[in-house]
């Protein structure tokens, strides 16, 4: 599931005036070559709002904030300053402070850490997982029904056909509607973040 946290809209919008590549096509290719970037920064922009949120990391906040600030106006840059925009270097600034957050949020309930982990399939079916990291862990069809996912880290995670089913996703961290979306769930989905 494709989810551009609100960059398609900032392109047309803001980048481009309030031109679509529909009412412009000469301007289609470079709209559709932007969005990867300003994407990118949107899907930053939305983990440090999420962050945000974290009461356990208030002492972040500043810091999380200044990070908001500073990638809502990189995001905000002309189209030639964004195609020239390599986000790798700027992604790596903000990740450590993301994960900071995410280690203060989940520093009551530590749970395994199964980051970048080849879960697919894997039957984790009621387990205790309350503070887990499943941050770019493949969760491929993992059955997760009924498991304590409190304060879990998702960041990145592939949940395509994974059962959350039954699971306890409270205070999961991380978890956008794109993730809820690709896996079987009976819990009520969250907003979309876009």
């Amino acid at each position: 599931m494709f989810d551009c946290f609100g960059a398609g809209q900032r392109i047309t919008g803001e980048t481009f005036g309030g031109r679509d590549w529909r009412s412009a096509p000469e301007l289609a290719e470079d709209m559709f070559a932007l969005l990867p970037v300003v994407r990118q920064l949107h899907e930053l922009m939305w983990l440090l709002t999420e962050a945000l949120k974290l009461d356990e990391a208030r002492r972040l906040h500043p810091k999380l904030r200044a990070a908001l600030d500073e990638t809502d106006a990189v995001a905000g840059r002309s189209p030639a300053e964004l195609r020239k925009l390599d986000v790798s270097p700027y992604r790596m600034k903000v990740v450590p402070i993301l994960r900071r957050a995410s280690e203060m949020a989940r520093s009551g309930h530590r749970g395994p850490d199964h980051s970048g982990g080849r879960l697919i399939g894997r039957r984790m079916r009621g387990a205790d997982l309350r503070g887990a990291s499943f941050r770019g862990a493949l969760l491929i069809g993992a059955d997760l029904r009924g498991a304590d996912l409190r304060r879990a880290d998702f960041t990145g995670a592939d949940l395509r056909g994974a059962d959350l089913r039954g699971a306890n996703l409270d205070g999961a961290i991380f978890l956008t509607a794109s993730q809820l979306r690709s896996a079987l769930t009976d819990a009520v989905h969250r907003e979309d973040p876009q």
